[in-house]
């Protein structure tokens, strides 16, 4: 408690661990919007060892991003103890990811697949908490069995751990079906440990964060998908998606960080404009996006579109936009994105693939196309649109043969034609990544290597 209160301030409004999502400018944002607790995205703590401009790309910080935890996955307590003494004069905590679902957390044998191997987390957690100055915490999900979660929490307590974060959800329920968090689960762990404990799961507004510590008796409460979709969660409030869109982009200019994570950002901000299918032109224009300048004229775009419903100046009838009916808040407001019930899902997927065996697909010309084409064909669809001068570039043709030109190729060639010429003509294509001549000199030196070498051998 001592390291609750003292080290970290006993914060009750937390963000949580997010890959890709949690980085140094999202966590600034937030913790303007009234967050007392951040922690770093899920480091690989393999990668943070060997690499380090992933190291120097991770630990990006600054005075204002504190108090943080860094959390690091992996399943060998020497390398996570290795990246734990790299990260620990930067931080306040080392987390040990013990609750990632995924599929790549599967392969890589980390995560919540490592939930039933406790004499591996044993070592793990006993060997990070007697190797490294600061406080070694967890993150689990629950089992469906509750003895066992119980017995699960008290053994990571046992082996060294300082703080406990509980999911109320198994690793099964994920994706479409997540379904809702069981808080009688962490509440029944709360009761069980003596280390301050944090609740993960259900939280979409401040009154649900309220009621968690009221019900389960929780230290602090931390939220994922909530954050993302309402930045402004632990103050209470629903700016609109454009206020904290323009003040991230801000944070990004000083704090840099990849165009993918400031994509995925503004996409779950203004989800609910962008679901209005009068509005799709602008989807596919934020998917396309790459420089900070379009990202900040998609956001100038969108709140001059409603700017004028949100000062009243017009009004807004939810009845004529498609798929905005249900929604409690306009949607140009930051709110939270509820999925369906898992049993919805199920019962979808039931008759989708009954269907997917009755039908028949045909192209143009009326002959079958097989299900592996009409997948791809789908793929393509859900793509976003290529900027009008790709588009135009690739209908062009080689004018060697009947293949579609590489749009960066130097000589307006295909692939292969363009491969044929370099080699013929001894000549680079930056655009193909072909460098014959850098090959070539290569190749020579090396030949010229082992004739020497095999010169002195016939010497000796």
């Amino acid at each position: 408690m001592n390291f609750w209160k003292e080290t970290l301030g006993a914060p009750t409004k937390i963000v949580a661990p997010m890959v890709d999502a949690s980085e140094l400018a999202w966590r600034l944002l937030s913790r303007g919007y009234g967050a007392q607790l951040c922690y770093t995205p899920m480091l690989h703590s393999s990668i943070f060892c060997k690499d380090p401009k992933y190291r120097k790309e991770a630990l990006a910080s600054c005075a204002e991003d504190k108090p943080l935890i860094v959390q690091f996955c992996g399943n060998d307590a020497k390398t996570m103890l290795e990246a734990a003494l790299l990260a620990e004069d930067y931080c306040c905590a080392i987390d040990i990811n013990l609750g990632c679902p995924q599929a790549i957390a599967k392969r890589g044998n980390y995560g919540a697949f490592l939930e039933d191997k406790w004499n591996l987390l044993q070592d793990i957690v006993s060997t990070l908490s007697k190797g490294v100055k600061v406080p070694i915490t967890c993150k689990i999900r629950i089992f469906a069995d509750l003895d066992k979660t119980i017995r699960y929490a008290k053994m990571l307590e046992s082996a060294g751990c300082s703080m406990l974060t509980v999911h109320g959800r198994t690793k099964e329920q994920k994706g479409p079906l997540t379904g809702i968090a069981d808080w009688s689960y962490v509440k029944a762990v709360r009761n069980a440990i003596k280390i301050p404990l944090i609740s993960n799961g259900n939280i979409q507004c401040i009154q649900d964060l309220n009621r968690c510590i009221e019900e389960t008796q929780v230290q602090g409460v931390m939220s994922a998908e909530g954050n993302l979709y309402n930045p402004a969660i632990f103050l209470g409030e629903n700016p609109p998606a454009w206020e904290p869109a323009l003040k991230y982009l801000d944070l990004v200019d000083i704090y840099p960080c990849p165009t993918s994570f400031v994509r995925g950002h503004l996409f779950k901000l203004f989800h609910h404009v962008l679901a209005i299918p009068n509005n799709n032109n602008l989807r596919i224009q934020l998917g396309a996006a790459n420089t900070m300048g379009d990202f900040k004229k998609i956001v100038t775009h969108l709140r001059e579109m409603y700017i004028c419903y949100h000062e009243g100046r017009e009004k807004w009838d939810p009845m004529t936009e498609e798929g905005t009916e249900n929604l409690i808040l306009p949607p140009w407001l930051c709110q939270s994105y509820m999925r369906s019930p898992p049993e919805e899902h199920l019962q979808k997927t039931a008759v989708d693939n009954c269907n997917e065996h009755k039908r028949h697909y045909e192209d143009s010309d009326g002959n079958p196309i097989s299900r592996k084409r009409m997948k791809k064909l789908r793929r393509i669809a859900r793509r976003p649109e290529k900027p009008e001068m790709l588009a135009s570039r690739s209908l062009e043709r080689c004018s060697l043969c009947a293949n579609p030109l590489g749009s960066k190729c130097e000589y307006k060639l295909c692939k292969k034609c363009c491969k044929d010429k370099c080699f013929t003509e001894n000549l680079d294509c930056e655009g193909h990544r072909i460098l014959v001549k850098t090959r070539r000199e290569m190749a020579q030196y090396f030949s010229k290597k082992r004739s020497d070498t095999d010169a002195v051998t016939c010497v000796s």
